[in-house]
């Protein structure tokens, strides 16, 4: 099936979502890799604020390149979603409704997207230049010394994604 859904990306939203689904994306979404995830959890663990509010939104695995002349963003091509892995349970456990990466998740990811009635979308890697082309805006939020791993709050117009795990915890990769 395919789906247009606008941000907030919200329950409801997420309840119609399936397996194998083809998903276009528009609104704000965000971004965070390996560095920013490490760093959320700890800031976390020290009793203080996150730089953004997780509940109904995404975090999109992307550190881009440098955007050239006249561009918004460089390539953003997505990242390997396993190595958020240890991060990510306490990060839906906070409200975050929406992934995009490429790759497995682990089992306890899979049991936490159940849990917390989550999806986990894929972008399709070796694209970036062409998803670039669907990033409207983009601005550095958080962790500024993180470079291409700082949080940035994008503006997407039809980020086309896929529905890998839905909230049945349903995986397209083994189906």
């Amino acid at each position: 099936m395919e789906t247009y859904i606008e941000t907030p990306l919200t329950r409801e939203k997420v309840e119609n979502l399936k397996s194998g689904d083809y998903v276009y994306i528009t609104g704000t979404i965000y971004t965070a890799r390996d560095a920013a995830h490490k760093r959320m959890i700890e800031t976390l663990e020290e009793g203080k604020k996150l730089p953004l509010d997780l509940k109904d939104n995404i975090i999109y695995y992307l550190g881009p390149s440098p955007a050239r002349e006249g561009q918004v963003i460089g390539s953003a091509g997505p990242t390997t979603a396993g190595r958020m892995d240890k991060y990510t349970p306490k990060l839906l456990d906070l409200g975050l409704t929406g992934m995009i990466g490429k790759g497995r998740r682990n089992e306890a990811v899979i049991e936490s997207i159940k849990k917390n009635k989550a999806v986990y979308f894929a972008a399709i890697g070796g694209a970036g230049a062409l998803l670039s082309k669907c990033i409207k805006k983009a601005e550095v939020i958080a962790y500024d010394d993180l470079g291409t791993e700082a949080i940035r709050k994008l503006e997407v117009e039809n980020l086309p994604v896929i529905v890998i795990i839905d909230k049945e915890g349903n995986n397209l990769y083994e189906s």
